[in-house]
């Protein structure tokens, strides 16, 4: 038996697994199953809390509900962070390694304040070609790809339909990008709908899509942060930044983390 906790991070849902003592290994099929919303426990996604290699305080795995590994999750990384603090002992400031490089967080209470990685390969203004369309877009990593397609009515958008095709694009081949719908809300504001690759689906809320959309429309407005982000699943988180031109530099995502409930499943 499996003991884990479920948590969400402004909607976007995890199940989260202490292998600390590094003997779980879990395989992508044992990954999806615990993920499924019908037979599992139902999640965006797994995290696993592991010691450090590099001087860190913990090391933070991330796997998508499909069962394949991702470089980094924002939402997962607040919910991570309070996991953590919850299971070593109360911390005020923690780090863990990721793929995409350590990342810092400040809790704050039901928030937690994430230092994020630094945002690489910005390209504004690039155009998808679709069968049926083309598609004004711009692009960046935020510790993990993102595109980012401006809209004027965000509700009318078939991010499922539209999200798949722009996530497995061959500009994009062969890992592909998640796909953000961003909409202006007003100055400093913005709202969006993404769809997730690995879930292969919208999500009601993804960190690190959220980080993306607000540099895009920093970038694109020539505004500074912070920059207050709606998401489909209601909450509003907020990314500062300091902005040099088209550079990004310090950049933070705070939002809330929440413990949902704790059991056992058999895998």
């Amino acid at each position: 038996m499996l003991r884990f906790t479920k948590m969400n991070g402004a909607g976007n849902d995890f199940v989260m697994l202490d292998n600390r003592g590094g003997e779980l290994r879990l395989a992508p099929d044992q990954i999806a199953r615990i993920c499924d919303r019908h037979r599992g426990v139902g999640a965006d996604g797994i995290l696993m809390l592991e010691p450090a290699a590099n001087g860190a305080d913990f090391r933070m795995r991330y796997y998508n509900a499909d069962g394949g590994e991702a470089e980094m999750c924002g939402n997962g990384a607040r919910c991570f962070a309070r996991y953590a603090s919850r299971l070593a002992g109360p911390m005020e400031k923690l780090s863990f390694e990721t793929p995409a490089g350590v990342i810092g967080a400040e809790l704050q209470g039901d928030l937690v304040r994430l230092a994020m990685s630094e945002p690489k390969d910005l390209r504004l203004g690039i155009t998808i070609p679709l069968p049926d369309r083309q598609v004004a877009a711009h692009f960046v990593n935020s510790g993990v790809p993102h595109v980012v397609v401006p809209v004027d009515a965000l509700e009318n958008v078939d991010v499922r339909g539209l999200g798949s095709a722009i996530r497995r694009h061959d500009l994009f081949a062969p890992k592909g990008a998640n796909a953000n719908f961003l909409k202006e809300r007003g100055p400093r504001q913005i709202a969006i709908r993404t769809y997730e690759r690995g879930v292969e689906d919208e999500t009601l809320a993804c960190g690190t899509g959220v980080v993306a959309s607000a540099l895009i429309f920093a970038a694109l407005k020539k505004t500074d942060g912070p920059i207050a982000v709606l998401v489909r699943g209601g909450s509003e988180l907020e990314v500062d930044f300091v902005r040099e031109g088209e550079q990004f530099k310090n950049v933070t995502l705070k939002g809330p983390a929440e413990f949902v409930f704790e059991g056992t499943i058999d895998v």
